[in-house]
């Protein structure tokens, strides 16, 4: 068993040798959509490597292609859903705010002030900033986020896990 630090975590996690990132984030309740199904196709899984990025499997293509399209990327993000832990010392963190999955989980917001980032689930660009009022014409002008989110899923059903 290794441990894994997960900040916003008390104590760190313990997972299996080349277990996923993912599956922290998912035992520890981490707000997550998983939106392409853990396939690395999207941004939901996103995370900062903040110590131990060696002790990590090497990106993989894919994960590299999906790096490149975030708009939060830096030198130390992983996609948790493709991450497999290898050795001891890996602290993780997740970007701040909140990936939608479409535009009705902003439906039940109209009227509020977004209280984080609301985020697009693919490439992880900021749709609304934190402070602002997600308004109905707001939301109507993110319907491109649903097409791009159905794209993705369909690619996804074609991959193998």
């Amino acid at each position: 068993m290794k441990e894994v630090e997960y900040e916003g975590l008390v104590d760190p996690v313990l997972v299996r040798t080349n277990q996923r990132l993912l599956e922290v984030l998912v035992d520890n309740k981490a707000p997550l959509t998983m939106a392409c199904g853990g396939k690395g196709l999207c941004a939901t899984c996103h995370v900062y490597v903040v110590a131990g990025a060696e002790m990590l499997s090497p990106i993989t293509p894919r994960e590299r292609r999906s790096l490149r399209m975030l708009s939060d990327a830096r030198s130390s993000s992983r996609l948790a859903c493709q991450a497999k832990v290898i050795g001891e010392g890996v602290k993780i963190r997740q970007p701040q705010g909140r990936y939608i999955t479409g535009t009705s989980d902003l439906e039940s917001l109209i009227g509020r002030r977004a209280e984080e980032p609301i985020l697009h689930p693919v490439d992880g660009q900021t749709l609304i900033a934190p402070g602002k009022i997600i308004t109905r014409s707001r939301v109507r002008a993110l319907v491109q986020v649903d097409y791009e989110i159905a794209e993705m899923r369909t690619r996804s059903l074609s991959l193998r896990k």
